[in-house]
C-alpha cells in the first residue's frame, strides 16, 4: 500500500512532462504544415544522377 504514495506524485510528475513537452513543441512550430512532409515522399525529384 506504500508503493501508492511513490506512484501517485510519479504519475503526475510524467503528467506534467508531457504537458510541458506538448506547448514547448506546439510553441517551436511542430505542428504548423502536417501535409506537405507526406507530399515529399510522392514527388518525384526534379534533378537525377547522370547516366540514368
Amino acid at each position: 500500500m506504500n508503493i501508492i504514495f511513490y506512484l501517485i506524485p510519479l504519475g503526475l510528475v510524467l503528467l506534467l512532462a508531457a504537458i510541458a513537452a506538448f506547448f514547448w513543441a506546439t510553441r517551436s512550430g511542430q505542428f504548423d504544415d502536417l501535409d506537405t512532409p507526406a507530399w515529399r515522399i510522392i514527388l518525384d525529384d526534379e534533378k537525377r544522377p547522370p547516366g540514368d
